[in-house]
C-alpha cells in the first residue's frame, strides 16, 4: 500500500489530513450500504417476477407427431408403441400401420385397445414384448372394471384379419385372430411422466421402466375412484413441486395420457 505525502507539511500535518478523509469516507461508506442493500431487494424481486411470469406463461402448442392421436410410448430400447382409443381407432391403427415385422397385441377381454409394436425393420427385444402388453392391459376394460391384471396375446401382421367366417361380420374395431398366440400377463400400473423437449416438457405415459428411462419427473399410477379429470389436476400439482414450476404443461395434456376413470396413487 502506498500513502501520498505533502512534503510542504510535517509528518503531524499529513497524518491529521488522512485522519480527515478517513472520517469523510466513513460516512460515505454509511450511507452507501443501506443503498446497495436496496438495489439487492430489488434486483432480487425483478428476478423473483420474472420466473414467475415464465413459470405462468402459456406455452404455445406444439405440432402433434402422428402417433400421438392414439395412446402412445417409446418402450425402453427406443420402439413405438401405438394403441386405438375407440373402435374406429382400432381399425384406423391396423389397416394403416400394422406393417411386415410389426406385432399386434390385445387384452383378453371385450373391450381392449388394438396395441400395434412398431418395428421399423429391426428384431423387437422381450422387454419391448413385456412393457406394450402393459400397456395393452392398462388400455382395455381391465382397468375401469377393477381387475387386478388381465391376459394379454400377442401375433404377427400375417396372423390379423378382416375376414369374418361365413355367415358373421365383423364389426368396426374387430378382428380375426388366427394361429397360435404368444401370451403375457399384464398388471394394471401406468407411469406419466415430464419429458424435456427443447425449452419445453412434453407429457408421456407408459409402463414405468419406460418412462422413468426418458423423463426427469415421473409418477406411477394404480387402480383407483378419481375421474382422468380429478386425477390429472393432482398430476399436475405433483410435477409442479418436483420441478418447481407452476404448471409445467396444459392439463389436458395430462387427461389425453391416462385412462379415463378409476385413478389411484
Amino acid at each position: 500500500m502506498e500513502i501520498e505525502l505533502d512534503v510542504n507539511k510535517s509528518l503531524e500535518e499529513n497524518a491529521a489530513r488522512f485522519f480527515e478523509e478517513s472520517k469523510k469516507a466513513k460516512k460515505k461508506l454509511k450511507g452507501l450500504l443501506p443503498a446497495i442493500e436496496e438495489t439487492r431487494k430489488k434486483i432480487a424481486n425483478i428476478e423473483k417476477e420474472s420466473e414467475k411470469k415464465e413459470s405462468t406463461m402459456p406455452l404455445k402448442k406444439r405440432k402433434r407427431a402422428w402417433f400421438e392421436s392414439f395412446h402412445w410410448f417409446f418402450s425402453s430400447d427406443g420402439f413405438l408403441v401405438i394403441a386405438g382409443r375407440s373402435a374406429k381407432e382400432n381399425e384406423e391403427a391396423v389397416k394403416k400401420h400394422l406393417e411386415e415385422g410389426d406385432i399386434f397385441l390385445h387384452a383378453d377381454i371385450q373391450g381392449g385397445a388394438a396395441t400395434i409394436i412398431k418395428a421399423e425393420g429391426k428384431k423387437i427385444p422381450e422387454t419391448t414384448m413385456l412393457e406394450a402388453a402393459n400397456f395393452a392391459g392398462v388400455f382395455s376394460k381391465a382397468w375401469q372394471s377393477g381387475i387386478p391384471s388381465v391376459e394379454v396375446y400377442a401375433v404377427g401382421k400375417e396372423q390379423v384379419s378382416k375376414k369374418a367366417p361365413s355367415g358373421e361380420a365383423l364389426s368396426t374395431g374387430g378382428f380375426m385372430i388366427y394361429g397360435k398366440r404368444q401370451w403375457f400377463k399384464a398388471e394394471m400400473r401406468l407411469a406419466i411422466g415430464l419429458k424435456q423437449e427443447a425449452e419445453r416438457f412434453v407429457v408421456i405415459s407408459g409402463p414405468l421402466s419406460a418412462v422413468k428411462k426418458q423423463a426427469p419427473a415421473v409418477i406411477e399410477l394404480k387402480q383407483g375412484s378419481l375421474k382422468s379429470s380429478e386425477a390429472a389436476k393432482k398430476i399436475l400439482k405433483i410435477f409442479s413441486g418436483q420441478l418447481k414450476r407452476e404448471a409445467p404443461v396444459a392439463i389436458d395434456e395430462i387427461i389425453r395420457m391416462i385412462p379415463g376413470a378409476n385413478i389411484g396413487f
